[in-house]
């Protein structure tokens, strides 16, 4: 949907084709994730480029299967067998040291994984190992990265004080013996045992109950003040993580379709899939005849279309979307569409913000 050709002119990353940042500490270039099977090759992440500025809160957004999780993974070269990740993936620990993370030894990128960047899975309670207490876990990732364990263990009782945890009890229980918020309550706390400066979440809320949901993003944004992070929260759920994040990015079939601000692309979206996707979100307060799902299914990846992934399931496709992929074009300072059309999104996709999801609006003043 936005392929880009990256060369050694400066102009070829220039604001109008990749959504770039000032000082990034994560650079992705024409990233690919394929798998071979029997019916074809499957790219489940399509020539990706997209930086992650330091120290924001990045909401990554999008339907399930259109390569969220596969986006997470790419960015710790975690993607499993017989998966193969390709393109240029650039960790920047400060602004003048680049590590080419898809060209660490095992031992370099089993560093970078825990005490660089850290992951927060969904499902807390598959993340724990059943026959050890939470002080076990911290004490087997300590260990493992040869980590002072009593300085650490002290690091994660403050951790789980930050977030509003009681240490004692925590430690000495077991997984199963706490309540789902308070187990991935502890799994943010283990994630950031060993200081990492950036901490990617996979669905970490999904299968907590609302009120759980919000005071997890509230204490994460806590922690992000506090330990300076840079995190990436990757949801399927827009309105949820709009209130908390500094920028949203659109996920749509494999590739980026919007990026910006979170306010501009909520209040203003320019991609006719983020303003479908924003208007159907469930909301107690709409009838249900007056609720609007996004019309068609998501492409096949061993089948993609070609032209404009979404142009199958868009009002404004014309014969251009769907033989050339549109590049990024700038919207806004900093807000940027994969769309031909994206002067016309509004009047083609309208809806209200207050009517679909006004929970998106309401951390904002």
């Amino acid at each position: 949907m936005a392929r880009t050709d990256i060369s050694d002119d400066p102009m070829a990353s220039s604001q109008t084709t990749v959504p770039t940042t000032t000082d990034p500490i994560l650079e992705l270039r024409g990233v690919d994730v394929t798998f071979d099977m029997d019916r074809g090759q499957s790219r489940v992440i399509d020539d990706v480029n997209i930086d992650v500025q330091r120290q924001e809160i990045l909401g990554v957004v999008g339907e399930s299967g259109s390569g969220k999780s596969m986006f997470a993974s790419a960015l710790l070269d975690a993607v499993v067998n017989p998966g193969t990740l390709s393109g240029e993936v650039t960790y920047r620990p400060d602004p003048d040291t680049d590590i080419d993370v898809l060209d660490l030894s095992d031992s370099d990128l089993k560093r970078l994984r825990w005490e660089e960047i850290s992951m927060v899975f969904q499902g807390a309670q598959s993340s724990f190992n059943p026959t050890l207490s939470v002080r076990g876990h911290f004490t087997e990732t300590l260990k493992a990265h040869d980590y002072d364990v009593a300085e650490g263990l002290e690091r994660a009782r403050e951790l789980l004080e930050d977030l509003y945890l009681d240490p004692d009890r925590i430690l000495d229980s077991y997984a199963h013996e706490l309540s789902g918020g308070m187990q991935q309550r502890a799994l943010i706390a283990l994630s950031l045992v060993l200081e990492p400066n950036v901490l990617v979440m996979d669905e970490p809320t999904a299968a907590l109950d609302l009120l759980m949901q919000r005071s997890i993003l509230s204490l994460l944004n806590e922690l992000q003040d506090k330990y300076d992070l840079t995190v990436v929260f990757i949801t399927h759920d827009l309105p949820l993580v709009a209130g908390l994040a500094d920028r949203l990015a659109v996920m749509y079939a494999f590739q980026f379709a919007e990026v910006g601000p979170a306010r501009e692309v909520v209040l203003d979206a320019a991609h006719p899939y983020t303003r479908a996707l924003l208007r159907s979100v469930p909301n107690l307060d709409i009838p249900l005849e007056e609720m609007q799902a996004i019309e068609g299914s998501a492409p096949d990846p061993v089948d993609a279309p070609e032209g404009c992934s979404y142009h199958p399931r868009c009002p404004l496709a014309t014969e251009e979307c769907r033989i050339e992929d549109p590049p990024f074009e700038t919207v806004e300072t900093g807000h940027y569409a994969a769309c031909y059309h994206h002067e016309s999104t509004a009047k083609a996709v309208p809806f209200d913000i207050e009517d679909h999801a006004p929970e998106a609006t309401e951390e904002w003043p």
